[in-house]
């Protein structure tokens, strides 16, 4: 028995090792390495692409095309260009974009994100985009460690079911127990999130607090040197 428990943590171990080491890699964009001059489409698409080569499932998949900007102008998810030259902001808004796209619907990133676009993108003399992805991304680290645990937990679970079945059918059947469980901690949180936007205020009710948002920063700076 001692024995299998031992062999059990290992295997947890080395699942924890090699999931820390594809974290590492899928690290966020920091705002210092996005450029601060205006892009043309194509370099975004390849700055976004190089940038987040390692999120990618297979090697020929696109983190963004041309098509996905224009859709997400057209759907109001994205503010238009200058003179066809998409800025540090763009860049931004389109990293949240990408992160949501593949749990949330338009509809609901849209109550997300124009919020954000209306009160702070071009924000000259407040808070900007820019401020507000640094504080959600400041994050990452701390949250990083914790979803390690959770997801050893998780994983040392899911190897102790299907103890009965047959040893070939083993390995399959415990990843798919893990997979059960992770896929219903998505579904959980996606309920929550889906939830929380629906408490939302409507776009009209933010529309009119735009000179919030612009002169925040003026009054906390205000604040801070008293």
């Amino acid at each position: 028995m001692s024995y299998e428990v031992s062999l059990m943590e290992n295997d947890v171990k080395e699942f924890l090792k090699a999931l820390q080491k594809k974290l590492k890699t899928i690290d966020y964009i920091k705002t210092e390495d996005i450029p601060n001059i205006g892009l043309y489409m194509d370099q975004v698409t390849t700055f976004m692409d190089e940038q987040l080569e390692a999120c990618k499932r297979h090697d020929d998949d696109k983190i963004l095309t041309k098509t996905m900007i224009n859709n997400y102008a057209k759907n109001n998810l994205l503010p238009a260009p200058e003179k066809k030259k998409y800025s540090k902001e763009h860049v931004l808004t389109l990293l949240f974009i990408y992160y949501f796209k593949n749990i949330l619907s338009i509809s609901d990133i849209q109550a997300l994100l124009n919020p954000l676009t209306d009160h702070y993108f071009g924000n000259k003399e407040g808070f900007n985009m820019e401020d507000i992805y640094n504080e959600v991304f400041d994050l990452e680290t701390e949250e990083s460690g914790k979803l390690l645990k959770d997801l050893g937990k998780k994983y040392a679970i899911a190897q102790q079911t299907f103890a009965d079945f047959p040893e070939e059918d083993q390995q399959f059947l415990q990843n798919f127990s893990f997979i059960c469980l992770l896929s219903y901690d998505v579904y959980i949180k996606k309920m929550i999130i889906e939830s929380v936007i629906d408490q939302l205020p409507h776009e009209n009710a933010h529309s009119s607090k735009k000179e919030t948002g612009k002169s925040s920063k003026k009054d906390t700076d205000k604040t801070s040197e008293k």
